[in-house]
């Protein structure tokens, strides 16, 4: 799974963009969906237009749009529901462990009904291994890891978000953990959920991420010989011509701009 992300390759910071932003248009205002970000948010970086088109006409009629990328920000306590009562057993259970909570984990996120725990990379199999085994826990099954690429988001470019269920409690959390673009290393978590073995080698092969300690970490779906990961904003469209029927249908970047 993929999200939106800044395009632009510009050095200032996001909200000076934003601002300067607020004169550029005729009318001199900012628009609605580039206001300063809400408390609690991060942001990120600045999109433009609908699609972050660059370098070529855009046809689309919302070239003018200017929108800061945000992330949720950290969510204080009481968290509600049954998120409590998750964030106090893993407390608990790293206790004994010597690592205490807040080492292992960077923040907590309650964003659209779901619980976010933001775990820092070297902890991660600490973490897991505690969500999966302690009785208060039992998130026994990891239903999948997605990559995420921001490329602006500096020092934190790659993401990665694994989806647990407790089958015993019939609750869901999300786990989500970082790695910049020049160390893309985090610890595999087949040793704790062996379910994550063709996931996790999906990830590395659309994103780059490196899951260290992965039995047999290779490509699943692109040519062992492919260079780069096509999954990553930064990825050029390129792409291979297709033949059907007869017709030659060029890759996207040798396709006729219109303008």
């Amino acid at each position: 799974m993929t999200f939106d992300s800044p395009e632009n390759t510009e050095t200032s910071s996001p909200q000076s963009e934003i601002d300067a932003a607020a004169t550029a248009g005729p009318e001199g205002t900012l628009p609605p969906q580039a206001e300063p970000e809400p408390a609690g948010e991060e942001v990120i970086g600045v999109r433009r237009g609908m699609f972050g088109i660059s370098g070529t006409g855009d046809t689309s009629g919302y070239g003018r749009l200017v929108r800061p990328v945000t992330l949720p920000g950290s969510t204080p306590a009481p968290y509600g529901g049954y998120f409590d009562e998750i964030v106090d057993a893993l407390r608990t259970a790293l206790a004994p462990t010597g690592t205490p909570f807040e080492s292992a984990i960077e923040k907590i996120v309650v964003f659209r009904g779901e619980l976010t725990l933001h775990v820092r990379r070297e902890h991660l199999p600490l973490v897991a291994q505690a969500l999966r085994d302690d009785a208060a826990l039992r998130f026994e099954l990891c239903l999948g890891v997605n990559g995420v690429h921001y490329p602006h988001d500096t020092g934190r470019e790659l993401h990665a978000v694994y989806h647990l269920m407790s089958v015993t409690h019939g609750r869901r959390l999300r786990v989500e953990v970082s790695a910049p673009d020049a160390d893309p290393h985090i610890p595999s978590l087949y040793s704790v959920y062996p379910t994550t073995d063709w996931h996790e080698r999906e990830t590395y092969d659309f994103f780059g991420i490196v899951f260290d300690g992965h039995p047999s970490l290779t490509r699943i779906a692109m040519p062992d010989d492919w260079r780069g990961h096509p999954q990553r904003k930064d990825y050029p469209l390129g792409g291979i011509p297709v033949e059907y029927k007869g017709a030659r249908i060029p890759p996207p970047d040798e396709r006729r701009a219109y303008s």
